[in-house]
């Protein structure tokens, strides 16, 4: 009794996702059909003129806008920025970046140092911790000796 594997499937939406595109901007016959890994894979090693031009112009999602202006998706809600950008309007707040971006921005690279100062304190820690457990394993071999 052999079944024919179906191809594992996902929504446009997730795809979309996965490219990095938004999903509106995207061809109809995109937004209405299941896209298979296979068929992903082929749009990502091979875009299609549609997909290039989406990604070159956008308009992009907004965690696209948020990478690509330097804030997190929350600092985007935050200046209600909730309508997709496009590239040009994104280059044009990085050119004359207004108040809301330069805050943004500024708590965004707070965030970043201090998950890098957790980051390395959990790391000291831990070699704190594999030193400790070393002497005592060494002072345990000289006992049992």
């Amino acid at each position: 009794m052999s079944s024919e594997k179906k191809p594992q499937t996902m929504k446009p939406a997730t795809a979309a996702q996965k490219l990095g595109i938004l999903l509106d901007a995207a061809p109809a016959e995109f937004q209405t059909e299941f896209v298979s890994r296979t068929e992903l894979a082929e749009l990502m090693a091979n875009p299609p003129e549609w997909l290039v031009e989406l990604r070159a112009n956008g308009p992009h999602p907004r965690q696209v806008v948020a990478a690509k202006l330097g804030v997190s998706i929350s600092g985007l809600a935050r200046s209600e920025i909730t309508d997709p950008l496009g590239t040009a309007e994104i280059a044009a707040l990085l050119q004359q970046p207004p108040a809301w971006l330069v805050l943004e921005r500024s708590t965004q690279a707070g965030v970043r140092a201090d998950q890098i100062a957790v980051k390395d304190r959990d790391a000291q820690r831990a070699a704190k911790k594999a030193h400790v457990e070393r002497q005592a394993a060494q002072e345990q071999a000289k006992r049992d000796r």
